[in-house]
């Protein structure tokens, strides 16, 4: 990977270091001001609905005015926020607190659409499929530190690690590439039906991953254990979809629909599992097939949908790409919270047979 890339990747995972922290970041601000947690659970609820209302607005910006100035000005927004968040905070306004989180979570979406389309570039596009397998890793990586960072922060006070979070979108400000071409015009349709097996794709991956990773402590409970075991499971799926991204980036397979395919197989059969209730060993294995599965199929995916989007709308491709993962991660966690535990996986095996089906039925490019 060239210099160009990496610097790309500091500031992707700079902007991604915030929605790491947010959720026990909020909780642990909300404890301090209310006494109680669920003020948090409503600051991640209003971020997480922000940002699929305002990924596609903020995609298309982007494309109009340039994607590394509008990625500038969009993190700046977001960092301003952040920053007056702590203020709110300590002045504990409960009304603020919750008006001030809608203003990160509106951009963050757009900033997912506007980093990826950045990265077509910065790399090559036969580097393309191992750049974004790389990214895959570097993210996991940034899910697991940026809870373990929020809880070496607290003590210093809770509003250290909102003050970490306005940093972090600052800094990365400062390392987005500037050194791009210009915006070109935009093009009069997006490719909807061709994309569409890639967007069930990623629905299906959002679908699946919500059950496993929203519900490790009723998972570890069904069978009588400690809940502290629940982080093992969140272990195995983190560290699973870590290998397989890096699996995929040092084999360099071709971003085809057999390839997507076999990820999608996996996701079946590690849902299907999860859904049986085999004990430790079905787990654990579930858990591993769905994370083994993760890196790749999101990296096809979005390889296949740079080939597919015009030059002039890729931002706002991607941040719809965005919204379709998120919906279904949404859609997933919902599921674990008011249907029976084993028939929440078991509608994400449904998404991804659906997917497999859409890859083979529908044409693409």
């Amino acid at each position: 990977m060239n210099r160009a890339y990496w610097r790309w990747s500091v500031g992707a995972q700079l902007y991604r270091l915030p929605i790491a922290m947010g959720p026990l970041a909020f909780t642990s601000v909300a404890a301090v001001v209310t006494g109680s947690y669920r003020l948090g659970g409503v600051m991640v609820a209003v971020l997480v609905g922000a940002e699929i209302v305002g990924a596609v607005p903020c995609g298309r910006l982007l494309d109009r005015i340039g994607v590394p100035r509008g990625l500038v000005l969009l993190l700046l927004a977001a960092g301003t926020a952040m920053a007056a968040l702590v203020v709110a905070a300590g002045a504990e306004s409960r009304g603020l607190l919750v008006a001030l989180v809608v203003v990160p979570g509106l951009v963050v979406g757009g900033l997912s659409g506007g980093f990826r389309t950045l990265l077509g570039s910065v790399v090559p596009d036969e580097r393309l499929p191992r750049a974004v397998a790389i990214d895959s890793m570097l993210f996991e990586g940034v899910l697991i530190t940026g809870p373990l960072l929020v809880a070496a922060l607290n003590p210093a006070g809770a509003l250290v690690p909102l003050a970490a979070m306005a940093a972090a979108y600052f800094a990365a400000a400062l390392a987005v590439p500037r050194a791009v071409a210009p915006a070109p015009p935009r093009a009069a349709k997006l490719p909807v039906r061709n994309a569409l097996p890639w967007l069930a794709c990623l629905f299906a991956l959002g679908h699946l991953l919500a059950t496993v990773e929203v519900a490790p402590l009723p998972l570890v409970q069904r069978l009588g254990a400690d809940p502290a075991l629940a982080a093992v499971v969140i272990v195995v799926l983190s560290g699973a979809s870590i290998a397989g991204s890096a699996v995929f980036a040092w084999r360099r397979p071709p971003a085809g629909r057999r390839q997507a395919a076999l990820a999608l197989a996996g996701f079946v059969a590690g849902g299907s599992v999860l859904a049986a209730d085999l004990g430790w060993a079905g787990l654990l294995t579930g858990a591993a097939l769905v994370g083994g599965g993760t890196g790749p199929l999101l990296t096809i995916a979005s390889v296949r949908l740079q080939r597919l989007l015009p030059e002039g709308r890729r931002a706002e491709g991607f941040s719809a790409a965005f919204v379709v993962q998120a919906t279904g991660f949404g859609l997933g966690s919902l599921s674990v919270g008011v249907l029976p535990l084993s028939l929440a996986p078991t509608l994400g095996v449904v998404s991804s047979a659906c997917a497999c089906a859409m890859l083979a039925l529908l044409s693409s490019s």
